[in-house]
């Protein structure tokens, strides 16, 4: 009896590429499906962008490269465009973020609402129940506890499992992480056992619709080209005693953490400590008033268990952005969807708009965003 087709989700990278030569290597069936996303070269040279966009994921040249992938594995290969569907629920979300205060993470979003979603449906369509990617992450399922588990990867320096918090039981069920258990030399090394041209090309950076990196100016361009004129959204800067030393042109323009591009000077450095988007005021400090020791977190998903199972506090690990080790802490429900955590240490620059992830060990618990 034959095994069930595969689907990959083809990025146009060495990581995804490695897992459709791995599973055909090992006699499956393996359909390529990649995501058509963005089109970056829509607002390339328009208002002080770049003219050139390199480096991003999710680029019309990553689809060409996972066609000649899909070629070289002699695997059926698909594109499914769903530019509109980002646009809607990833790229304005973004923009909407910025402009109230808050700092997004896109790459979530797009997790949630697009990759294991869209992709997941679209695989059964084509007669492939399970969907395997490139992420750096493990998944298995906990029989005492009778649910799907996601787990921090063997290579802890490519971990994406903090992107991946929002997944459902239903979708992890469905999912496999075959470089789980790799690192990332290994990787690139059976990606030229398996001959494939882009063994050596480079992980992509940052996020993947704004050229450039600067995504200040990717605000104004983009509203330009909708037509829409960018709120003023201009105020005061403070201290955090509420004395006003300056004045700012947008708060879309700070980030929680940020040192450089205040426009105040002052003795000593400043610090963006909080954005108040109502108030449109920009707080600032000194380094140490950027530490905070407490972060509440909404919109909660829980992977290693329900949400009825936190009645009582628990000691986790909170990761607060990509780059952060997991700190411990304890987190406890003040809400019907809301998690208040408690750091036994200080941590530095909790930001609004990220996500917070709670880790048990190597596993995600589960995981919200902060407000």
């Amino acid at each position: 009896m034959s095994l069930a087709p595969i689907a990959v989700a083809m990025s146009g990278g060495v990581d995804s590429s490695t897992v459709a030569a791995m599973l055909r290597a090992e006699g499956r069936q393996v359909i390529g499906l990649t995501m058509q996303l963005w089109n970056q070269r829509r607002l390339a040279g328009h208002d002080g962008m770049p003219e050139a966009v390199t480096g991003r994921c999710c680029s019309l040249d990553d689809v060409y490269d996972a066609r000649r992938v899909a070629e070289t594995l002699r695997i059926p290969y698909y594109v499914v465009n769903q530019e509109r569907r980002f646009e809607d629920e990833v790229v304005r979300p973004f923009i909407s973020e910025y402009l109230s205060g808050r700092t997004p993470i896109p790459c979530s979003l797009c997790n949630n609402h697009l990759k294991f979603d869209q992709l997941l449906i679209t695989a059964r369509q084509i007669g492939a129940e399970q969907l395997a990617t490139g992420h750096y992450a493990r998944v298995e399922f906990d029989a005492s506890r009778a649910r799907w588990l996601l787990r921090r990867p063997s290579d802890l320096g490519k971990d994406q499992t903090y992107f991946l918090f929002g997944l459902t039981q239903e979708q992890l069920s469905r999912t496999l992480f075959p470089l789980g258990n790799l690192r990332k030399s290994e990787v690139r090394e059976l990606a030229r056992q398996h001959g494939l041209a882009l063994a050596e090309k480079p992980d992509s950076q940052e996020i993947c619709f704004v050229p450039g990196g600067d995504y200040k100016q990717f605000i104004d361009a983009y509203l330009a080209e909708q037509g829409e004129s960018l709120p003023d959204t201009s105020g005061d800067m403070v201290t955090s005693n509420g004395e006003v030393i300056g004045t700012h042109p947008g708060i879309h323009n700070f980030t929680v953490g940020q040192r450089k591009g205040l426009g105040v000077a002052t003795g000593s450095p400043l610090y963006v400590l909080e954005i108040k988007g109502s108030q449109r005021q920009v707080v600032v400090g000194s380094g140490d008033e950027l530490y905070s020791k407490t972060l509440r977190a909404r919109r909660l998903n829980w992977i290693a268990m329900n949400d009825d199972d936190l009645p009582q506090p628990m000691r986790v690990s909170v990761k607060i952005r990509n780059r952060h080790e997991p700190a411990p802490a304890v987190i406890e429900k003040t809400g019907n969807d809301e998690v208040l955590a408690t750091f036994d240490q200080p941590q530095r620059a909790v930001t609004p708009g990220q996500a917070a992830v709670f880790y048990d060990g190597d596993v995600v618990v589960g995981g919200g965003w902060i407000v």
